[in-house]
Order: structure tokens, then sequence, then C-alpha cells
């Protein structure tokens, strides 16, 4: 019950804080209802951003300038813009919170029936998004992977950490820093959707990318 309370509260939030960019014609999420949706999420969802200070401190001491306040916007603008044209048609959306970026990743398109190892046909889009990541250097990278509630807890959150382990070790395999990115698996304790339809459970199994700026 506290799961379909949480879905419906986060769709609440997504419907009346969406609006529409004027310059793309994409939907965005405002920064208040961004804000509002990853607080109902209890930040986990997403993606904790676990160890941000780490690895904020890593990539600054390695020359990675943080960003100021003022140049965040339009950095993760340019940011959103790239990987909207270079993953449209992929099946993977791209939504914008506040000044986060979330990519999400339908099992269906990414894995095999549970299996771990990225599927071939995906490592065109894999490379789409590595390459965005190599340009915008200046970003911090939480991968997160969910299951459906079919099988037992244990099973899933196995599952679904070796999942986003298999994302993001390709994502670094391509060139990208691996001190920017923290992995974590949530197993079947994030649903987006009712795990009792087939539709809801297609859309339970995700990874998520949350892309946030170096600040």
């Amino acid at each position: 019950m506290k799961s379909k309370l949480l879905i419906a509260a986060l769709a609440a939030v997504f419907v009346s804080g969406c609006t529409t960019d004027p310059y793309t014609g994409q939907q965005k999420v405002s920064n208040l209802a961004g804000g509002a949706a990853l607080g109902a999420l209890g930040g986990a969802a997403l993606g904790s951003l676990a160890g941000g200070d780490d690895r904020r401190n890593a990539l600054i001491g390695a020359g990675v300038g943080a960003l100021a306040g003022g140049a965040i916007g339009g950095y993760m603008d340019q940011q959103e813009a790239q990987l909207r044209a270079q993953l449209q048609g992929t099946g993977v959306s791209v939504t914008r919170m506040g000044d986060k970026i979330i990519l999400n990743m339908p099992s269906n398109i990414t894995f095999d029936t549970d299996q771990s190892a990225v599927k071939p046909q995906f490592y065109d889009t894999l490379n789409s998004v590595a390459l965005v990541l190599q340009k915008f250097n200046r970003s911090l990278v939480d991968v997160a992977g969910h299951t459906d509630s079919t099988g037992s807890d244990s099973y899933n959150l196995t599952l679904s950490q070796q999942r986003a382990q298999s994302v993001t070790s390709y994502l670094i395999s391509q060139g990208n820093d691996p001190r920017r990115f923290f992995t974590q698996g949530f197993g079947e304790s994030q649903p987006v959707a009712d795990n009792s339809t087939e539709a809801g459970r297609a859309a339970n199994r995700r990874v998520t990318i949350q892309i946030s700026p170096l600040s």
C-alpha cells in the first residue's frame, strides 16, 4: 500500500510540475516539482548521490573544476539537449528535474531475461551516453538498478546491482572517469508502477542514470 501511495504521489507531482520547453517542445519538471519528486522518493529511487563529497573532492583534486552557481543551469541545459538528440528513438527516456537529468533504460532493450550482461544491440545507445558524459565531464553519475517483484528479494537485489554495475562498467570502459560514478541496486524496493500487471512489471525493470552537476 505504501508503494502504491508513493507512486500516486509522485505521479501527481510530475503532472502538476511539467512544463513545455519552448525551444525543444520537450516536457520538463520544474525545479520545485523535481525537488518534491526526489523528496517523495526518499532520494533513493533515482540514485542517492552517495559519496558525493568524496567524489567531488577527488575530481577537484584531479583538476576537474567545479561549476559555479550561475553556470550550472546552462551547463545542464546543453548536456540535456545533447542527450535528447543522441537518444531520440532509442527507447531511453530523458527527464529533467531541476539541475538533474534522469535517463530511464527499460530492461527489455538493455538486458535479456534474468541476465546482467548488456545486450550487444544496446551498445550503440550506451556509446552515445558515454560520449556526452565525456564531453560534460563536470557531472556526477549515479547508476541505479531496479527489478519487478517476481522472484525473491535477495535474487532481485543481486540482479539489480549486477545490471547497474554492467552499465557503469561499460560507460567507464568508453573513457569516463570512474571517480564520477556511484552504482547501487535497489531490487524491487522502488517500483514506479503496479507489479500486479505485466505492463507495470515491465516499467519496474529498469536501470536509471542520474546526472548531477559537480558544484
